[in-house]
């Protein structure tokens, strides 16, 4: 006899590991993988040729203070008298090996950069992140549970309002209101600076204050690092949480009148309880994506949010090379935020396919 098998429609069958689903799983996931690639290259690419058309970090670091002749000499030097294209294949060579080269303006490895800097970014964005969480998800709960009313268009506003704003303009309203006129929280730093000499001083430290903070069982630390993360995680955290919010509304409106949903309100579930328990869950899964793709946004968002808090991270180091030109530095920094961005996309591709086989191919 044949075997009768019932297929839900718009839902995929379950894929078998072993056969062409899973291998199609596979087959898609290796061909993310490989777009890492091309796309940091691209991106590094464009910087590197980009930054070359402002002229050469040597003039604008020395000129006016070195003779032509000295000045001719560091060029020939550093190497920026070279065909463009000679520097070209040079840097990519150096890159492919973790070789960045050295800052023109302090002279210092640009790995060394990287590594000193980079944990005080990650630890930012991970302060960010929460306070998306926190803030974006429960607003657009609320607001579907009040579709049309007065707290949605309020909630609506708000999530435009924390989108649209520059976050360099929310940061210096926040220094104004909370740090300046109130006094309740410090305008700039990542810590007093006592607590970073302590910090400085222990036998290992990660570069993540927080971390560096707890193990050294000091609360006063501890409630010092986090006074100073107030204002820039929140400035930087409102820029997505108002996408968030809105989306969590979006999706939550939609299962809200879903079948299920429909036979819970039927049986006499109360309304808090059919939002946060039947319609929240299959709501929330598209969240996992579209904060993975907030990466690239957090990391821009930095460099503001670094610059007006003067946390010295990625983001400010950043904008002090722009500054004053310095080639090794901004294309080091630029190839590690495409890595981030790429790497994080690959992930949220896979969480994407895991979650819902209709994206593999």
């Amino acid at each position: 006899m044949t075997a009768l098998t019932h297929e839900v429609p718009g839902v995929a069958a379950e894929p078998d590991d072993g056969g062409p689903a899973g291998q199609g799983l596979v087959r898609y996931l290796a061909v993310r993988a490989l777009l890492i690639v091309p796309t940091v290259l691209v991106l590094v690419s464009l910087v590197f040729f980009l930054m070359r058309l402002t002229g050469d970090p040597i003039t604008a670091a020395f000129g006016g203070r070195l003779t032509p002749d000295q000045l001719h000499a560091k060029l020939h030097q550093a190497g920026y008298d070279r065909p463009l294209l000679t520097q070209y294949l040079d840097y990519l060579r150096g890159v492919a090996t973790g070789d960045f080269g050295r800052t023109v303006t302090d002279n210092q490895p640009v790995t060394h950069v990287l590594g000193t800097y980079g944990a005080a970014t990650a630890e930012l964005a991970c302060y960010a992140l929460l306070v998306a969480l926190l803030v974006g998800i429960p607003l657009g709960m609320v607001a579907a549970a009040h579709r049309d009313r007065a707290p949605d268009a309020a909630l609506r506003l708000f999530a435009v309002l924390t989108y649209a704003t520059p976050v360099f303009f929310v940061g210096l309203l926040l220094k104004l209101v909370f740090a300046i006129r109130l006094g309740w929280l410090p305008s700039s730093g990542r810590a007093s600076t006592d607590v970073q000499l302590f910090l400085q001083d222990q036998s290992s430290t990660t570069g993540v204050y927080l971390i560096d903070a707890l193990r050294s069982g000091d609360g006063t630390a501890v409630a010092d690092v986090l006074r100073h993360a107030v204002l820039p995680g929140t400035a930087l955290g409102l820029l997505v949480a108002g996408i968030l919010l809105r989306l969590v509304r979006t999706n939550l409106i939609g299962t809200l009148s879903a079948g299920y949903v429909d036979a819970a309100r039927s049986r006499g579930v109360a309304p808090l309880r059919l939002v946060t328990r039947h319609a929240a869950r299959p709501a929330l899964i598209p969240v996992v994506t579209v904060l993975g793709l907030q990466v690239a946004g957090l990391l821009g968002g930095a460099v503001l949010t670094e610059t007006t808090f003067e946390w010295k991270g990625l983001g400010y180091q950043l904008a002090h090379y722009l500054t004053v030109r310095d080639f090794p530095a901004v294309q080091g920094i630029v190839a590690l935020f495409a890595v981030v961005v790429a790497v994080t996309n690959f992930l949220v591709d896979a969480v994407a396919a895991l979650i819902d086989p209709r994206v593999r191919y």
